[in-house]
């Protein structure tokens, strides 16, 4: 199809002003038009694009020399698009790549059920002089995705959610230690969540969308990875449940993989939870998710995941990728490593003490003498190579520390493999606070202090999740004096809500329900020290301030943090690990498993499991030394909430028309007060007294009852009349106090001059009158009740005037019965 000609000054709409300026600018010359001969300019077809010549005029120009013929611009055909499914479970899992962002590196969309979520990987070239792998996952939560507009006053989306983060932390987890060694490049995988059908979480399709764009841009990655969500329900682990399937399950995990050379899994990342509600589900006899339990999940999931990775490679296959070749740089010179291993080798040994403070004081020490007997001993060729003394020299420490575990069974800090550093616990060291706990294992410290509220408190939730509030809230501080450091203070990291989520995890099982105890609580761990597992610390201290508290949780929980180290084959699991075992070993696990390695066998994890639950066991054992069940009450300070169920069709009542009536009650008792839809009532207050009152005044809306003479109410006065006061002494029950009863004795010409609107009265019940809904009051009490004899007459007071009699008799002084009579022709008085 030949396209048409674009000449200036010739297009009839080019005085629109509402085209833009290019548009404007250009003319576009049609067959109808007079000025131009087609016979003799040159065909626009593919192959030639007429363009003016230069120099020439483009107004009003019609001469066909003014065009030139050149080689039309090559179009490229639309790119494949791929896509493969297999049935994961009893959901589809789809991958597509070829059709969205097809600038990056590499793209896809994977759809799990209604849920689809596009991956990106782009790449950089390597920041000078950076000695690490910099990887960066972001997730990207679209509110369009659930159907909804954001909230907030831009109506746009903002810093990633809590969700988000935790996500992106998830994908981090199996990605990286699949990256070859070495590898430097600037890498990000972007993951956007374009569709969520509040039935399949996002993660799953997210971690095996990131593995895939990594394999599609060709990156030096021993993938691909596929991770699945397994859920313990009824006894069996259901691949990759629902959101309403989880709330059946006594345990949750995700399991992360990928192939070996073999052809079979090794474990990547494994991160475990049991759900809200699986405490109750267990007693009432549903499948425990012991250590065995979980490691047969664990072997169970490796099928899913097969299935996953084979179904990347094939997509992997079919778009042609192929991974580009990469050759590590050496991070040292092999005469370099020689020459720092023959100085401080020997040396080494006595630098590592079992102090961490000594033991990083003598490695610097050391480090400086190394770098001055290198400059030394290199010369000049020192200055080219000097960048690579501190990873040679970590290099060491590595070989030194894993060589001692393996061969001798001794730890940085002197322990056994399976050995727990001291621990102590104390409690209520915060006077104001609700509850607190100090725990202290070696030289991690961790303090948490939890504070009650009133329902209404809860952390209100905008994001994808079904899940719109949550009333259990943990959050994690890690100051950088916790490790002698300085740094910035402000807004908390992705570590930071990480290692919050993992605690709040570990504890919501055991958190009484709503029902059970009606309060938001939050905690916060602040790690005032810090040497490796701050966050099971952050457990443990977390369990001495609920018990400190009086939250009545259903069993004490204890955290650990194992670690392992593998070397030709053998494997060793560490117990307490410290911070430097965490970062030169190859696995931190505490049911969030990272790893360093590129799998591990299930045997491992397994072994792992068991050793770790004769850890927590033994810290359990201290820890209820110090406190060893909740108080039986709440701390005084913390508030006081009483639950109250009242019929759904009797909450108009309680509230009242525009909220009278219980604003008058949260008036008059000081309490808060919560109504659910469903009819729950909240009530709270500082002090036990006054949300009983409030109880009190509820309960007589909901279930009236009528006062019996003799009793006696503090009320308050509501109403004035000609005739006396009203006065309420029960919510939604008035009575009336007679203008007789308010004189003291002297007769009122209103009833303001006794009393006025909200004055306090106490009132006794004179009479009740049912069928009439009369109640007659009287006031008493101090001022009120009359003297002995009565009260007495005042003079000009309630006196009459005297009755005239005799020849006193006249017009002015007729009784009223007679003043019709003898009215004489006037007639008698007309009625009206």
């Amino acid at each position: 199809m030949s396209r048409p000609l674009h000449r200036k000054g010739l297009d009839p709409d080019r005085n629109r002003k509402d085209r833009t300026e290019p548009e404007a600018r250009r003319g576009q010359l049609s067959v109808a038009d007079p000025g131009f001969d087609f016979s003799t300019s040159p065909r626009p077809t593919t192959e030639n694009w007429p363009v003016p010549l230069p120099g020439r005029p483009y107004p009003g120009s019609s001469n066909p020399t003014d065009w030139v013929a050149v080689p039309a611009p090559e179009f490229e055909e639309a790119s494949m698009v791929i896509s493969k499914s297999r049935l994961i479970g009893d959901t589809t899992l789809v991958g597509e790549t070829g059709k969205l962002a097809k600038q990056a590196h590499g793209s896809c969309v994977v759809t799990l059920g209604e849920t689809q979520v596009l991956a990106t990987c782009t790449t950089a070239e390597p920041r000078e002089g950076i000695d690490f792998f910099p990887l960066t996952v972001d997730v990207e939560e679209r509110m369009y995705a659930a159907g909804k507009i954001p909230g907030g006053f831009f109506r746009r989306e903002g810093r990633p959610s809590e969700t988000a983060i935790l996500t992106a932390r998830l994908t981090d987890r199996p990605l990286r230690p699949t990256f070859r060694d070495g590898y430097h490049d600037e890498v990000q995988v972007v993951i956007t969540v374009l569709s969520v059908d509040q039935a399949n979480p996002y993660d799953i399709p997210g971690i095996n969308a990131a593995s895939l764009a990594v394999m599609l841009a060709g990156l030096p990655f021993d993938g691909p990875i596929g991770a699945v969500r397994l859920g313990l329900i009824g006894g069996q682990w259901k691949v990759n449940p629902t959101y309403q399937d989880l709330d059946l399950a006594t345990f949750d995990v995700v399991v992360a993989g990928r192939m070996n050379d073999q052809g079979s899994i090794d474990i990547l990342m494994v991160e475990g939870e049991a759900p809200e509600g699986s405490w109750e589900r267990i007693l009432e006899g549903a499948t425990m998710p012991t250590e065995e339990v979980v490691a047969e999940g664990l072997e169970f999931a490796k099928g899913p995941i097969g299935e996953i990775i084979e179904l990347q490679r094939q997509i992997v296959a079919d778009a042609g990728t192929k991974p580009k070749e990469f050759v590590p740089a050496p991070a040292y010179a092999e005469d370099l490593y020689r020459a720092v291993e023959e100085f401080a080798g020997p040396r080494l040994k006595e630098a590592l003490v079992h102090a961490k403070a000594e033991r990083e004081a003598n490695l610097d020490a050391l480090k400086d003498e190394l770098k001055e007997h290198l400059a030394a001993s290199f010369g000049e060729e020192y200055a080219a190579m000097a960048t690579q003394v501190s990873p040679a020299f970590k290099e060491l420490q590595k070989k030194a520390m894993r060589r001692r575990i393996i061969e001798e069974g001794i730890r940085l800090d002197g322990r056994k493999p399976d050995e727990i550093r001291p621990i102590t616990c104390e409690v209520g060291l915060v006077p104001r606070a609700h509850g607190s706990g100090l725990f202290q294992r070696g030289e991690t410290q961790v303090l948490n202090v939890i504070t009650l509220g009133m329902l209404r408190m809860t952390q209100m939730i905008d994001t994808l999740d079904p899940e719109d509030s949550k009333r259990y809230i943990h959050h994690y501080n890690f100051p950088p004096f916790s490790t002698g450091e300085v740094g910035r203070i402000g807004s908390p990291k992705r570590r930071d809500i990480g290692h919050g989520a993992l605690a709040e995890r570990a504890l919501v099982p055991v958190v009484p329900s709503e029902d059970e105890f009606p309060y938001t609580l939050r905690l916060v761990s602040d790690v005032l020290e810090s040497n490796g597992s701050t966050s099971m610390a952050s457990v443990c201290a977390s369990t001495l301030s609920h018990m400190d508290a009086g939250v009545p949780i259903k069993a004490p929980v204890g955290g650990i943090a194992m670690g392992l180290v593998a070397e030709l084959g053998e494997f060793v699991t560490l117990t307490d690990i410290l911070g430097a075992e965490d970062a030169l070993g190859d696995m931190d696990f505490t049911l969030q498993l990272d790893t360093k390695v590129t799998g591990l066998p299930a045997e491992v994890l397994a072994g792992a499991l068991k050793q770790a639950k004769d850890a927590r066991l033994a810290i359990l054992d201290v820890m209820t030394r110090t406190i060893s069940e909740p108080r039986s009450q709440l701390s005084l300070k913390a508030p006081r909430v009483i639950m109250k169920q009242i019929p759904v069709d009797k909450i108009g009542e309680v509230i009242g028309p525009k909220g009278k009536r219980i604003n008058e009650i949260i008036a008059l008792t000081g309490a808060d007060i919560d109504i659910e839809d469903d009819g729950r009532v909240f009530i709270g207050s500082r002090d036990g007294e006054s949300a009983e009152r409030a109880v009190d005044m509820i309960e007589q809306i909901v279930h009236p009852r009528l006062p019996q003479a003799g009793e006696r109410f503090e009320g308050t006065v509501v109403k004035t009349t000609d005739f006396g006061a009203f006065v309420n002494i029960m919510p939604g029950t008035d009575g009336l106090v007679h203008i007789s009863k308010l004189g003291r004795g002297r007769r009122l010409q209103s009833v303001e001059e006794a009393v006025k609107q909200g004055d306090k009265l106490t009132v006794e019940v004179e009479s009740v009158e049912p069928d009439r809904n009369r109640i007659a009051l009287k006031p008493v009490g101090e001022g009120w009740d009359p003297p002995e004899g009565g009260w007495p007459r005042q003079e000009g007071e309630g006196e009459r005037r005297p009755r005239p009699d005799g020849e006193n008799r006249g017009r002015g002084f007729r009784p009223r019965r007679d003043r019709d009579r003898d009215r004489g022709d006037r007639g008698t008085r007309r009625e009206h």
